[in-house]
């Protein structure tokens, strides 16, 4: 057999392109953080001041008033926006059920287009293992330490009183595990990786027993989640019996990620499908399909967002991909681009804004401050309304800023 010429040139191996950025993406990033940083105080707000108006007193969890024949039609949309920004009481879902899945599910769509320039380098024999599993790891770790910190850890009230599951903390476990996935095996493998995930905590929810409740119990003290968040979770849990962001349940939410995962696969991929708006009608398809599946399975495993169930990870990734294809039509297909820059602002400093909302930061004390005397001028009725829309503005002026700066906390 002919050796090759030693005067050939050497194969080098042509840089990847920087992977386009998906505006869509930081805009609903930016769309699922507004509200739980101020847009769930200012339609509380509206609807507190609907309720006011009309002298009427509502449970929150009660939906007559937004059919009440004497409200209009915009009262009636304000009051139901408002009944839909609290959590199910335990089975069922709502909106803010889905605030914190679709953050997750956000992150794992970003992860094919960031460690694209890995896997190229992977092909040549340069990629730095050492150097993706550090920065993963370390991420993880600053996490779960931020989780802490806005719990409260800092203020040395005691081991006992220290929170240390967290939000946060639950979207550094199960995205970490969902790189490791992504990062380790091949599409088919990850798919046996979500299916036996998902299925395995069902049956482990379902037929492993808890002590005094016995197995296939789905109450908050009697379902195992919670029993080993009793048994295991240090510090104290959120709810006494169980925590939301206890330790079995952050198994399924690697699911949440790695529906992203596929997503954003599927979108990188563009042999698969080159057209644009081909792709929204898979998506569409993809996401009606997920929360078929999840309903009907929710006859022997509930939607509940608590104990993070397997249906919950199809049914919450179901209305995900629903809300990506929206906004990717209209911001990334239709190119309609400039409604959405307050939500980008926002969404490209996501982490930021969240520990400066929940704890680094009291806002309501800066708006009453600065717009004090406009908020005293408006009806009583509305003044809730009114400061938390003086939250808004203070955010989006800071969160602009440093948009413009491009300074992006970056874990």
């Amino acid at each position: 057999m002919d050796q090759p010429s030693s005067t050939m040139p050497p194969v080098t191996a042509k840089p990847a392109d920087k992977p386009k950025r998906l505006l869509s993406l930081d805009a609903l990033r930016g769309f699922d953080m507004f509200w739980i940083v101020s847009g769930e105080g200012i339609f509380h707000g509206l609807a507190n001041g609907i309720k006011e108006d009309h002298a009427l007193i509502q449970d929150p969890h009660n939906w007559t008033i937004a059919t009440n024949p004497n409200l209009s039609l915009i009262e009636r949309i304000l009051v139901g926006i408002s009944n839909q920004l609290h959590h199910s009481p335990w089975n069922g879902f709502t909106f803010y059920d889905l605030i914190f899945p679709l953050f997750i599910f956000i992150s794992g769509v970003s992860m094919p287009f960031s460690y694209q320039k890995y896997f190229t380098e992977k092909e040549t024999g340069n990629a730095s293992t050492g150097k993706i599993y550090y920065a993963l790891i370390r991420r993880t770790l600053i996490l779960i330490l931020l989780g802490a910190v806005v719990n409260g850890m800092l203020q040395l009230k005691g081991y006992e009183h220290i929170r240390f599951a967290s939000v946060l903390g639950r979207i550094g476990l199960a995205t970490f595990f969902a790189a490791l996935i992504y990062l380790n095996t091949s599409l088919k493998k990850q798919i046996i990786w979500f299916v036996s995930i998902l299925a395995g905590y069902f049956l482990l929810m379902k037929y492993v027993p808890v002590p005094g409740f016995g197995s296939g119990i789905f109450t908050p003290e009697g379902n195992l989640s919670a029993y080993l968040d009793r048994l295991l979770l240090p510090g104290k849990l959120h709810r006494t019996v169980y925590d939301p962001e206890g330790l079995l349940s952050t198994l399924p939410a690697i699911c949440s990620a790695m529906l992203g995962i596929f997503t954003g696969k599927f979108m990188q991929d563009k042999a698969l499908c080159p057209n644009p708006a081909k792709k929204v009608g898979y998506l569409i398809l993809s996401g009606i399909v997920l929360l078929l599946i999840a309903v009907a399975g929710s006859f022997f495993f509930p939607i509940n967002k608590t104990m993070w169930t397997s249906t919950f990870v199809l049914f919450a990734g179901g209305w995900s991909i629903l809300l990506f294809a929206l906004f990717y039509y209209l911001i990334d297909v239709r190119n309609y681009q400039k409604w959405c820059m307050p939500m980008v602002w926002i969404g490209t400093n996501s982490i930021l804004i969240y520990v400066c909302a929940h704890g680094l930061f009291n806002f309501e004390s800066t708006s009453s401050f600065l717009f004090g005397g406009i908020i005293n001028a408006i009806p009583t009725a509305w003044q809730q309304a009114g400061l938390w829309t003086g939250v808004l503005i203070i955010q989006l002026f800071g969160l602009k800023f440093l948009f413009d700066k491009k300074w992006f906390l970056k874990i």
